[in-house]
């Protein structure tokens, strides 16, 4: 029997609190309160499936990297580095990230698969570029792969 990602991290939470490691149990608490959010948002409870529970954890790692930008900037040293901290333990959990070759690959096949050749069918080389690149590059990157790849042709 494969164990979920959620499953994973409820049970590396469990091995944190008993290695008394505080750092990694406040963390994994915190990507766990983030997916039960999620999986209550809207009308009806319902269990995320991996991939989602991928995305939430892409989402809290991108506000790790966001607050340790903004409070080194604002010389505060001692939070960035937790934020780092944090951010570290959050990226065990996420799938390698891609290269810019790899995400050039990944758009220019995404490109021949739609057939698209023009800025305005960006929105269909996304469609198909997002399940593959989710948790694995940053959208903004993504997107302006795709912008100067449609652009060139």
């Amino acid at each position: 029997m494969t164990t979920s990602l959620k499953q994973t991290l409820q049970h590396d939470l469990t091995e944190s609190i008993r290695a008394r490691d505080a750092v990694r149990s406040a963390t994994l608490r915190m990507a766990l309160t983030a997916v039960t959010t999620a999986e209550t948002a809207g009308t009806t409870h319902r269990t995320l499936s991996d991939a989602e529970v991928l995305q939430v954890l892409t989402k809290e790692a991108k506000k790790r990297k966001e607050a340790s930008v903004a409070f080194t900037g604002a010389g505060r040293a001692e939070l960035a580095a937790k934020e780092d901290a944090e951010l570290v333990i959050l990226e065990g959990y996420l799938p390698a990230a891609l290269t810019p070759d790899e995400l050039a690959q990944l758009v220019a096949e995404a490109i021949a698969e739609t057939g698209a050749s023009a800025p305005g069918q960006m929105g269909q080389v996304m469609k198909v570029l997002q399940p593959q690149t989710t948790g694995r590059a940053d959208g903004a990157a993504v997107a302006a792969a795709v912008r100067a790849a449609l652009a060139a042709h």
